[in-house]
């Protein structure tokens, strides 16, 4: 049971660290809005890349909620993915820790 487990911790781990890498280039994507980035350059375009997918579902729902130009889906994917790594993490870090035993 203790292999389990630990397939379940490294999960949990791995899911961890994908969440911090995504609220990193979430938060890389704001910077690069306000600071007029070179939309060319390969690494605002690769943190786009990986971004729109996250952002680009929720501009869809909230465009009544822009204010003055203000795009707020960063905020909500980032509200998401701390969620996330608060609940989905954490639980399943508890289960390893009971299989454990």
């Amino acid at each position: 049971m203790f292999v389990l487990a630990n397939l379940v911790s490294a999960l949990a781990h791995l899911l961890h660290w994908g969440i911090w890498v995504l609220q990193i280039a979430v938060i890389l994507r704001v910077v690069f809005s306000w600071a007029d980035a070179d939309p060319y350059n390969g690494f605002v375009r690769a943190v786009g890349s990986v971004t729109e997918p996250f952002l680009a579902p929720l501009r869809r729902i909230l465009p009544p909620w822009r204010m003055n130009g203000w795009d707020l889906s960063p905020v909500f994917v980032l509200l998401g993915l701390w969620f996330l790594d608060l609940f989905l993490v954490r639980t399943l870090f508890d289960i390893a820790s009971r299989m454990h035993g």
